[in-house]
């Protein structure tokens, strides 16, 4: 067979050959300059890592050493959090005797370890991140009374802020004087008053039915169980009635979202925070997005009717979320919005006190009920007070008379501080209510 070579196609083709080895060879510089990026930035990663990792946690130690000050042991990346988590499991199943009130043995053991080891300052590691522990009352003092800024607020992770948002326990500085003034006028003494008339009936509702036990029973003594669940429901009623007012309803829908991003957030306090992890679509992550859109929107349905019917010349309302919006309306007038806060802002403050409003609070009456529960003596002569300054059952409760409660506020002021800690002890526990 013979083969007919075309001289046109020889040249197309050694062109085309000519010009691929030619942009090979440009591709080449073009790789190699990429390969080299990515070393300086992996090259530089690795060294932040390091920095932060190993040899900042070295030199705190080091410097806070030098100061008389010690702690335990930093271990890579982890911190102490392996051995506080050990410690908790030893003393989780721990029972108290009933007339002990030293706590911190049982819910953080590590605390009355590293104390007895190396005394009232202690340096600690939460991860990477140090902590400095003060047990100095004059030295505890003097931070909290510190007004330079030396002494600012950690970052809480994104969890705690999705619970309590940044208001006013976690903004600093200008920002906080801020979010104060706006804040300040809802709860004056004079504005709880108001509302003590609701507080009553919230608590009433929950009172009948231990009453009703009571009275169907032998000697009108009745067995109520659960009553710290009973209080976490009462406060949310509570919060949601002097907070929302009218749209207590949402409200509840507000509190059944933080309750869950309060387990998010406590179920996680023990996890080492890395950068840039709470954006990865993980299972958390996406239902805190989701528990933290709905809060948002809910709260911001609400913030906006308000509006409405302060346009109408109808106020903003008597309840904390109307007195909040009512005061940084006033704060904004004149051209002044420097001085006020955003929607966002205002969010962020009703999240704070929904939060600290029931959960302290449910904590606080469940201890005081079992303190009564275990000291009859005593229960006796408080409700004696009660019913000679506020009347009986049927009698209308004034804000005014409890300040005649000489006995009760000492009581509940005197044991508040302990109930955080005691909150893991109650669920199961059983209450005997004597009508």
């Amino acid at each position: 067979m013979d083969t007919i070579i075309n001289k046109s196609t020889i040249s197309q083709e050694l062109s085309c050959t000519d010009r691929s080895s030619h942009a090979m060879v440009a591709m080449a510089p073009a790789a190699g300059l990429v390969l080299a990026s990515l070393a300086v930035v992996l090259a530089t990663t690795l060294w932040k890592a390091a920095v932060h990792l190993v040899w900042r946690p070295y030199a705190v130690a080091r410097a806070f050493q030098r100061q008389g000050i010690r702690g335990p042991a930093y271990r890579f990346f982890v911190g102490n959090n392996e051995e506080v988590m050990a410690m908790r499991a030893a003393t989780a199943d721990d029972v108290l005797d009933l007339g002990s009130h030293d706590i911190i043995a049982r819910v953080m053991p590590q605390y009355k370890a590293w104390v007895a080891s190396y005394g009232k300052i202690f340096l600690s590691w939460s991860g990477y991140t140090p902590s400095l522990c003060v047990g100095d009352h004059d030295m505890v003092k003097q931070i909290l009374s510190n007004k330079t800024g030396l002494y600012a607020k950690p970052n809480p992770g994104p969890n705690f802020l999705a619970l309590l948002g940044k208001g006013l326990v976690f903004s600093d500085g200008d920002d906080w004087a801020r979010h104060r003034r706006i804040v300040h006028p809802a709860f004056t003494m004079d504005k709880l008053k108001m509302m003590t008339r609701t507080m009553a009936e919230c608590a009433g509702d929950m009172v009948r039915p231990w009453e009703a036990l009571a009275a169907a029973s032998d000697g009108g003594v009745a067995r109520v169980d659960d009553v710290g669940q009973q209080f976490v429901e009462l406060t949310a009623d509570v919060i949601s009635h002097t907070a929302f007012g009218s749209s207590y309803r949402e409200g509840k829908e507000v509190f059944m979202a933080q309750r869950e991003l309060q387990y998010i957030a406590f179920s996680t306090m023990n996890n080492v925070r890395v950068p840039g992890l709470e954006y990865l679509p993980t299972k958390t992550n996406l239902r805190r997005r989701q528990l933290t859109g709905k809060v948002r929107g809910t709260l911001m349905a609400i913030i906006r009717e308000r509006q409405a019917a302060a346009k109408e010349a109808k106020g903003y309302g008597n309840d904390l979320l109307g007195l909040m919006l009512e005061a940084n309306a006033s704060a904004g007038a004149g051209g002044q919005k420097a001085a006020a806060i955003s929607m966002d802002e205002i969010i962020d403050e009703c999240k704070t006190f929904f939060f600290a409003g029931h959960d302290t609070t449910s904590h606080l009456l469940t201890w005081a009920i079992f303190l009564l529960g275990t000291h009859p003596e005593w229960q006796q002569k408080l409700r004696e007070e009660v019913l000679r300054e506020c009347g009986g059952t049927g009698t209308p409760l004034h804000g005014d008379a409890l300040n005649k409660l000489k006995l009760v506020s000492p009581c509940l002021s005197h044991h508040s501080d302990p109930l955080n800690a005691h909150s893991t002890t109650t669920s199961d526990t059983h209450f005997t209510c004597d009508r």
